[in-house]
């Protein structure tokens, strides 16, 4: 038996802890709830509090991972945060807000993430220019655009991006990088994202 490693450990602790925020994370319910720990455990323990600089904060963050990880791996915890689920994506007025939260929040972090396929984009053909995006539609036939994708393209230093329609013949694969390596190289104005700095452009002194 392979004795654990520090890097599987910290890989598994992060992936319970996305998964808790995916969990309690829509809006609202992420700030009740954090608001909620960070209460209780200050009326709990408040001396404890005030002598470890530090243990609100943390406590909070291993809440949230242990949340993520009943709800990802029990089938009671997953019961519980399904029917949550269910009744706030059916309650009006509620669910206008909780819903796309849910699923923006569930294409970045936890198990069902959908920003796993990067692909080049060619833009313009003379000159031929590619953007880096990420595939999130492999047909749009039932919008009649057959032979088409949807691919979303993220915008440099910000959160926000923009989703285009193009024909497949316009996109290839990306070869060489993960889709977390991928995304940062996107996001960084492409100063990042790759094994080495050698390749930066550097302006001369």
């Amino acid at each position: 038996m392979k004795k654990p490693t520090f890097e599987n450990i910290a890989n598994f602790f992060l992936k319970n802890f996305f998964q808790g925020l995916v969990i309690i994370g829509p809006i609202g319910l992420t700030l009740f709830v954090i608001w909620y720990i960070i209460t209780s455990i200050d009326n709990i323990i408040p001396s404890i509090a005030k002598e470890i600089p530090g243990l609100v904060f943390v406590s909070t963050i291993l809440i949230t991972a242990l949340l993520g990880y009943l709800g990802n791996k029990f089938v009671v915890g997953k019961f519980f945060f399904d029917t949550m689920d269910s009744l706030l994506e059916k309650t009006p007025g509620v669910k206008h807000i909780y819903t796309p939260t849910k699923d923006v929040m569930s294409s970045f972090v936890g198990d069902k993430k959908k920003f796993n396929d990067p692909v080049w984009v060619k833009t313009n053909e003379n000159p031929e220019i590619w953007r880096i995006g990420f595939l999130t539609q492999k047909e749009m036939a039932d919008v009649e655009k057959h032979n088409y994708v949807a691919v979303y393209l993220p915008h440099s230093y910000a959160i926000s991006g923009w989703v285009i329609v193009t024909e497949e013949k316009n996109i290839k694969p990306v070869v060489g990088m993960t889709a977390a390596s991928a995304m940062k190289f996107a996001v960084s104005g492409g100063v990042a994202g790759f094994h080495s700095d050698d390749n930066i452009f550097k302006a001369p002194e």
